[in-house]
């Protein structure tokens, strides 16, 4: 590759929520960017400063032409639930095929956003699924990075903290599965991007826990957002079973997946936390504090992002 080769630089779903973060870091360090997207017509404030070009899954000579002179993939690509033909299944055969393309194209290194604490042996197919990509990366002969993100939060596409903000400013009881003494360990996502930025850097292959620098029960995270945003409903605890049908029927109310049986297994299982020293830099209780007017302002809809879906009300 030239030098103006290496200039540049791909994200996947660099309209996305951590993909923009990441994109917006490389632009910063003076490096072109290109995405690979579902959604290349979509407005964004990234159009216009990235190269736009559709995921090509199903053409390996196109995929691998998309890769074509990019020095570091950063890979967020994956899906959160099952809905349609979007599958975790599919996902996982999409994610082999993009690393092989990268191969191909001569890609010199791999960044991939995982999840903390994967597992081959998990029963949850989120997190067996992300561990499945990550052997597939490992297999792919590119050299990588894997960064395991813990529990995501900040910026202006916030989904899990702004929706429990948006649902104690409207809702007269806040419904939590379990006692909620299962430990949460928040990372910034802009902690999260500084951190693949940085591993771009490093030689060799290597596994990378991105977390925050505090940690705390879940049960003491609703209650920091409760007082941020002045809410006065009272806590519900309700079993798994419970929690699930609980959503469900939210969910149904403001059109969207709000959460999953597989994530509340996952959190009520204490999944969310990271178990080396913290690399994120920015305190979940810092950020909250300065956000308390913003946060819960407007529902974020996952569903509506990525599927198109007629908005949730505000």
């Amino acid at each position: 590759m030239t030098g103006a080769d290496t200039q540049l630089d791909l994200v996947t779903g660099a309209f996305s929520y951590s993909g923009s973060h990441i994109a917006e870091g490389v632009l910063a360090a003076g490096r072109r960017v290109r995405t690979l997207t579902f959604h290349p017509d979509r407005p964004h404030p990234l159009h216009g400063r990235v190269e736009v070009l559709p995921y090509r899954f199903d053409d390996q000579v196109a995929l691998t032409q998309n890769l074509d002179g990019v020095d570091t993939l950063y890979n967020t690509y994956w899906v959160r639930f099952d809905h349609g033909t979007t599958t975790f299944t599919n996902a996982i055969v999409n994610s082999r095929a993009l690393f092989s393309a990268a191969r191909r194209a001569g890609v010199r290194r791999i960044v991939h956003v995982s999840i903390a604490n994967p597992s081959l042996e998990s029963k949850l197919p989120y997190y067996r699924g992300k561990a499945l990509v990550e052997l597939a990366l490992a297999e792919a002969g590119v050299p990588y990075s894997v960064v395991r993100p813990t529990l995501v939060f900040g910026g202006d596409r916030d989904v899990l903290v702004n929706n429990i903000a948006w649902i104690l400013r409207r809702v007269p009881i806040f419904a939590m599965p379990g006692n909620g003494d299962y430990p949460v360990q928040p990372v910034h996502v802009d902690d999260l991007a500084r951190i693949c930025l940085q591993s771009a850097g490093d030689d060799g292959d290597d596994i990378i826990d991105a977390a925050g620098p505090e940690t705390m029960t879940f049960a003491e995270l609703v209650r920091a957002v409760r007082r941020a945003v002045g809410a006065r409903s009272p806590t519900l605890h309700l079993p798994s079973v419970l929690m699930s049908a609980g959503s469900r029927a939210l969910g149904l109310l403001v059109h969207d997946v709000v959460l999953t049986p597989e994530e509340i297994s996952g959190l009520t299982a204490g999944l969310l936390v990271s178990h080396r020293p913290p690399l994120g830099q920015i305190a979940f209780s810092a950020w909250l504090e300065q956000s308390r007017d913003s946060i819960g302002g407007f529902y974020a809809n996952e569903l509506q992002r990525h599927f198109a879906l007629p908005a949730a009300p505000g």
